[in-house]
């Protein structure tokens, strides 16, 4: 049987096709045919003073804050979460002011002073809020915990520099570390474990307020 143009062009059309739907079902395919230009990388020498100590590093300008501390300084005790800042389990201090370390770049914190869960207490001298978490019982898992305390600490201090939060009632004077208080404050570190009692019991000690 004699083939005609159109046949041709047709099974020349079936051919392409096949090929395209191969490279893209295949990753390895189609990362074969790309190229990655490490040099357009761009990287920055990084000062920060975590948790008394200078530390430098030489990082990508798009290493958050949280990787920083956990891949280039193995301080491995802030924990990634959700990675969205929606749980609260990367929270550190940077100049004694909490915040969600996986939402921030590392370059934009050039010179500053970080607090992660090492720098608050070591097992042999527990910071206070360290032994109250033990002594209340304030985890179960324990991934959430060190954000849990970082954020604790924090909150006390807030509290004491009459930093008003969404329950602060009179704004014109100094709050109060009530339980209401404590619990809007750490409303933004979850605890899947749900040792939410036990945590606000700990902080209250630590605030020297009866249970």
């Amino acid at each position: 049987m004699k083939t005609t143009n159109l046949e041709l062009n047709r099974r020349e059309l079936m051919v392409s096709a096949s090929a395209c739907v191969a490279s893209t079902a295949l990753p390895g395919v189609a990362m074969a045919q790309q190229t990655t230009d490490t040099a357009s990388v761009v990287r920055s020498q990084v000062t920060l003073t975590v948790n008394g100590t200078r530390r430098e590093m030489d990082l990508d300008l798009r290493t958050t804050l949280l990787d920083a501390l956990r891949e280039h300084l193995a301080l491995t005790g802030t924990k990634k979460g959700c990675d969205h800042g929606q749980c609260g389990a990367c929270t550190v201090m940077v100049n004694g002011r909490r915040i969600n370390s996986c939402l921030t770049l590392a370059v934009l914190h050039q010179g500053d002073e970080v607090t992660t869960i090492e720098g608050l207490g070591t097992p042999d001298a527990l910071h206070p809020m360290q032994d109250a978490f033990v002594k209340h019982d304030g985890y179960q898992c324990g991934y959430c915990t060190p954000g849990q305390i970082v954020s604790a600490v924090a909150v006390l201090e807030e509290v004491k520099a009459g930093i008003p939060s969404h329950v602060t009632a009179d704004l014109s004077a100094t709050p109060e570390p009530s339980n209401a208080e404590m619990r809007e404050r750490m409303s933004g570190n979850i605890c899947r474990c749900g040792a939410y009692s036990n945590i606000a019991d700990a902080m209250t000690e630590v605030a020297g307020r009866p249970a």
